[in-house]
Parts: C-alpha cells; structure tokens; sequence
C-alpha cells in the first residue's frame, strides 16, 4: 500500500462519528507527516551499512487533543505504525525492532501543538522487527518466543484450514531475523511458490500453510 493509501486511512479516521469533533484543530494526517519527517531526520548506517531508523515513537499532545483522540485511539496507533513500516520500505529503511507508538498529553503543550520524540530500540532478547499479515489483514508481532501454527487450540495461531497439519509449522527468532521451520507437517510449508523445510524469512515473502497464506515483513 503506498503512503498515500495510510494518508487516506488517516483522513477517513475522523469522517463520520468523529466529524464534528475534527472539523477544526490538530488532524492525525498532520502526526503521520511529522512521524514520516521523524524517520528521514533521524536516519543512520549501522556496521552492516543499513539504514536504520527510529522504531519506537512517543506522540506528545496538548491534553486537550489527547482527549479528543481518545476515542480513536488504537485505531490511530494501528494507522501510525503502518504509516512507519509503509515509509520505511518505500525508503528501504531498516528497523532493530518491533514498530511502536504511544500518545502521551503534555500540560505543557498548547491545543494544537504537538511533538515526536523517538528512538532506536531493539526487540525483547535483541531480536529483530518483523510480523505477518494475516489473511484478514490483521498484523501478528513477532518477537523473542516461537510462534507456533496449525490447526490446534492452543497453537499460537490457530488456523481452520482442513489442510493444515494440528501442529504444523513454526516461526522462530534468528539473530536479529527469523526462520520459518515445518513440524513434519502433512502437506508442508511453502515460501514464495517453493516447498520448504526451513527458511530464513526475508521482507515481502509469502508464507503458504495449506491453503491459507500470509505475508512477512521485516517490521
């Protein structure tokens, strides 16, 4: 999705209920702006000669306004990383970490006025950004712990795919990326197309289980 699509998800945040309430005053497109600036102006090599950028943001608002986003609040975060992740890769930007952004109100900030302040912070245990998007768009986190998928309960990710084995794959940190590895799973794992046992999973690779697929991406 380009940055003009998260724009536009912005936007549509305050039409209809919240109408009213943002018709004049701080709008969220003005914050996924200054979040986008906030990775280009804070942007650096690491030893590996990456690019990378701030991960973890703190959106400081007069407390005026952090009540009137109350109401939209975790759709907003949602919106924002989104916005982060979408400028990151356009930029081929990297992140040491998982995505994260929280509101916080600042008495010391007038209505209207606003502040980003941001930093590099790498995942629990050192382990890198990364999450799947699932086939109803939800965002799953990776982080230090495997993820586990099939077609048991108490699998991370439960999938109701008669194809899929009762415990049939799982996603395991690797250094700073992670790997995907089959449980001697019936039908096997695929990435982009090609059956596999095991794979380090790269930005942008397609991960079929069955029939059900999903998307990595490393934030």
């Amino acid at each position: 999705m380009s940055l003009r699509g998260v724009e536009r998800r912005l936007e549509h945040l305050v039409e209809g209920t919240f109408a009213r309430v943002f018709k004049s005053g701080l709008r969220p497109i003005e914050i996924g702006r200054k979040l986008m600036r906030e990775l280009d102006d804070h942007r650096e090599l690491d030893v590996r000669g990456r690019t990378v950028v701030p991960n973890a943001f703190w959106v400081r608002l007069a407390e005026d306004d952090f009540e009137r986003f109350a109401d939209i609040d975790d759709s907003l975060v949602r919106e924002l990383c989104d916005a982060a992740r979408e400028h990151a890769r356009e930029e081929r930007y990297s992140f040491m970490g998982p995505v994260t952004v929280e509101l916080v109100p600042d008495g010391k900030l007038r209505t209207g006025d606003f502040r980003i302040d941001s930093r590099l912070r790498e995942g629990p245990g050192g382990v890198g950004a990364g999450s799947l998007l699932l086939p109803n768009n939800d965002r799953y986190i990776l982080g230090e712990r495997a993820v586990v998928f099939g077609r048991l309960p108490d699998c991370d990710i439960t999938l109701t795919d008669t194809n899929v084995s009762r415990r049939h794959a799982e996603i395991r940190p690797h250094g700073d990326g992670f790997v995907l590895v089959d449980l001697g799973s019936t039908n096997g794992c695929r990435v982009n197309g090609q059956r596999v046992s095991q794979r380090v999973l790269n930005d942008g690779d397609e991960i079929a289980m069955g029939n059900t697929r999903m998307i990595f991406q490393a934030s």
